[in-house]
């Protein structure tokens, strides 16, 4: 899998030509933040550079393709991706702190398994005939 990054246009999640919404992809961020940024530039600084800008992105950016989704890439047994940030990934914050918890919780079950090893006859006999 390549972790090229292309900027591209979603006229599907657009409102207008979809410009904003690839800047979203592109950049990680949530789609509704990218637009207050466009729309308090575009004011700000009087807005012609911008609105050429967007009008240029336009006609210059290719239209994103739809992607198809396999029934793996759903799977629940996929490592959950951590969200520092949660606008980031659009999810609601009481999802991305259950991830989070269901994370932690295998996490801790796994050291609790090391400790349980380490703290072991088996991994002391173990550790004594590696020492020969």
């Amino acid at each position: 899998m390549s972790n090229k990054r292309e900027l591209l246009r979603d006229p599907k999640r657009g409102k207008i030509a979809g410009v904003c919404a690839g800047l979203s992809d592109y950049f990680n961020m949530e789609l509704w933040l990218v637009r207050i940024i466009f729309v308090s530039a575009v004011l700000l600084t009087g807005g012609p550079f911008f609105v050429v800008a967007y009008i240029a992105a336009w006609f210059i950016l290719d239209i994103k393709k739809p992607v198809e989704h396999s029934r793996s890439e759903y799977s629940h047994d996929d490592p959950l991706e951590v969200k520092f940030k949660v606008w980031q990934k659009g999810e609601p914050p009481r999802r991305a702190l259950q991830d989070l918890k269901e994370r932690l919780t295998r996490v801790d079950t796994r050291l609790q398994e090391m400790e349980r090893y380490v703290t072991s006859s088996e991994f002391t006999v173990s550790r004594e005939i590696n020492k020969l």
